[in-house]
């Protein structure tokens, strides 16, 4: 995996983070590959110390099913952790 949350927060899509406990939540919009006219696509990274990871992938649509990775399908954060993805989305820290 590339290192995207290292990157420089204006070019790589970053919307903000939020945290529970030790983990770090980022939530970036997915620049490479965006079509005008398709809904926009998100990611949400997680770093608990062992390094950022995708944890979920997820579309700005009503009808959207957030695809959740590893170990976090079906976790009892998920619901948490989106609630604060769609504020960070509606009001960026990037701006």
């Amino acid at each position: 995996m590339k290192a995207e949350a290292a990157a420089h927060p204006d070019d790589d899509g970053w919307l903000g983070d939020f945290h529970r406990g030790p983990a770090v939540f980022a939530v970036f919009r997915e620049m490479d590959g965006a079509h005008p006219l398709s809904p926009p696509e998100y990611r949400i990274e997680c770093n608990d110390g062992a390094g950022p990871r995708v944890v979920c992938r997820f579309v700005d649509e009503p009808e959207g099913v957030p695809e959740w990775f590893g170990a976090w399908r079906g976790d009892d954060w998920c619901e948490w952790i989106l609630k604060r993805a769609f504020a960070l989305v509606e009001r960026p820290r990037n701006r």
